[in-house]
């Protein structure tokens, strides 16, 4: 069978692989020793697995493969930042971006192919949506970059709206933190999203990841001119449901909150935005707006940018602005598009 053929055994919990094992005549602890092949000591083909047997071995790659795929392309900036292009679904390329910072090495990871989100400020969306990407492709970008194994922390803040595509997210969450995968702390893995109600208490509920929230307008009516998707999901609904969590231990509740020239930056936009957080014991993330092709957002100066975190500090609110990184390889917010494939 050829290799791209074969199913991919990166992406599979430990259940799955136990149901593999079966398929294959290997006993059932035969999908304890797969798992920590393929996510502690990560080998790129079935003949590495050496602990089992030959025959085993060579029945399980008749159907199927590791599933690892190197990065097709990178692009590197000048403040450290990588950007690594692998493939993606639907015709499309996708976009992870490592970023070291200190003692912090952080990978930004995608998961879906395009957007359905369509927000004003975001490249990814205008590109259009592709296809979700599998848990395999999603673990694939942890596991298949040469950074992997120093990565600190994972945030699903990459090309797609992570919510919309739920199933896939939670099978890498468990991957990545289960005892069995990479065994990470839950702490060390933030999703973003633009608050899909039913999918973000899903998330909640069934994870202990941190969270973060797109919100850009405390204003209803601002908001849906940068985010279709606030006529679905109003923003003041989403911090209801955001109020009924405890966000003061263990886990912690980000607003990401791009800032736009006289759009969203003024006081009174920061005075509002206190207000639509009171009780959720979140943090503002602000951010500055990188100008995309074809969209006509200014970026706001330094001065009100400072000017509006402050407010939000003095009113009790936690801000701080977050450094650009990766500009330069079109690898900051907003800015990952992916590339067509060599033979659009």
């Amino acid at each position: 069978m050829d290799e791209i053929k074969k199913k991919p055994l990166v992406g599979l919990s430990l259940a799955q692989l136990r149901e593999v094992a079966a398929e294959c005549g290997m006993p059932a602890f035969a999908a304890k020793q797969m798992a920590q092949w393929l996510y502690e000591k990560r080998v790129e083909t079935i003949d590495e697995m050496t602990n089992l047997s030959l025959k085993a071995r060579a029945r399980l790659a008749e159907d199927y493969c590791v599933g690892r795929f190197a990065p097709k392309m990178e692009a590197r900036s000048v403040d450290g930042t990588v950007k690594y292009l692998f493939d993606g679904v639907g015709g499309r390329d996708i976009e992870a971006v490592y970023i070291p910072d200190r003692e912090r090495a952080t990978l930004c990871v995608s998961s879906q192919a395009g957007c359905k989100m369509n927000c004003k400020f975001c490249m990814t969306g205008k590109q259009g949506f592709h296809g979700n990407l599998t848990t395999t492709d999603i673990i694939n970008q942890v596991l298949s970059i040469p950074e992997s194994e120093s990565l600190t922390n994972l945030v699903f803040m990459g090309m797609g709206e992570p919510m919309d595509n739920l199933d896939a997210v939670l099978g890498a969450i468990d991957i990545l933190t289960e005892s069995w995968g990479l065994a990470w702390s839950p702490k060390r893995i933030t999703v973003s999203s633009i608050g899909k109600l039913k999918e973000l208490r899903t998330l909640l509920d069934s994870t202990r990841v941190h969270i973060a929230i797109s919100v850009h307008s405390p204003f209803p009516q601002e908001r849906l001119q940068l985010m279709p998707v606030e006529r679905v999901y109003p923003v003041a609904d989403v911090m209801d449901l955001l109020r009924g969590y405890d966000f003061a231990h263990q886990r912690r509740l980000s607003v990401e909150y791009i800032m736009f020239r006289g759009l969203n930056d003024d006081l009174r936009h920061a005075d509002a935005l206190v207000r639509l957080l009171k009780g959720t014991d979140s943090r503002v993330n602000l951010i500055r707006f990188h100008a995309i092709p074809d969209v006509d957002l200014k970026t706001t100066a330094e001065s009100a940018m400072v000017a509006f975190r402050d407010r939000l500090n003095a009113q009790g609110v936690t801000a701080t602005i977050r450094t650009s990184r990766g500009e330069d390889i079109m690898a900051a917010c907003g800015m990952l598009a992916g590339k067509d494939r060599k033979d659009d």
